[in-house]
């Protein structure tokens, strides 16, 4: 891991606050953001246990927010399920920053603008950490599954499209 100076991102200040214990990671950042697949394979972490933050809107109206693995595909079935939603969609990247405070690949669900359901899937709890976004596109922080899901208040379930 190369180490740049210091840098602090929301998402490290807020774990930092809360006493929740984190190793940062960086990685280097081209004209676009890479696919979370590369951005585990720059970090040397198994895909598995580094996972994306999804944003979506319920047809009631409500956000919520899911971690999934990097390579998987939201289930949006599963997701709505899980959130007790008839259905949801995906929020459109434009929305992303305002609603959040985060951009596209850098989204993190640790220190949004306003807290939302969140939900990890089930995976999550066979790893003994797992790496998310730091809220920054470049870095990482790695963080045990169960103080990460007890500081954003999130449940578990099955999220992906079964391949």
């Amino acid at each position: 891991m190369s180490k740049q100076k210091e840098e602090k991102t929301n998402v490290m200040r807020v774990l930092d606050q809360k006493k929740v214990p984190y190793t940062a990671h960086t990685y280097p950042v081209g004209e676009t953001a890479p696919d979370g697949v590369t951005v585990a394979q720059m970090l040397g972490q198994n895909p598995a246990a580094v996972f994306k933050t999804l944003v979506a809107k319920g047809a009631s109206g409500g956000y919520y927010v899911f971690d999934i693995p990097v390579a998987d595909t939201l289930d949006l079935k599963k997701a709505a399920k899980a959130v007790g939603e008839k259905s949801i969609a995906m929020l459109p990247a434009r929305e992303l920053l305002p609603l959040t405070g985060y951009v596209h690949g850098g989204c993190s669900p640790v220190g949004m603008k306003k807290r939302f359901p969140t939900v990890f899937h089930e995976s999550c709890l066979e790893h003994e950490t797992i790496c998310v976004s730091a809220g920054k596109v470049g870095f990482q922080v790695e963080v045990k599954p169960a103080d990460l899901i007890a500081l954003v208040g999130a449940s578990t379930a099955d999220l992906i499209v079964e391949g």
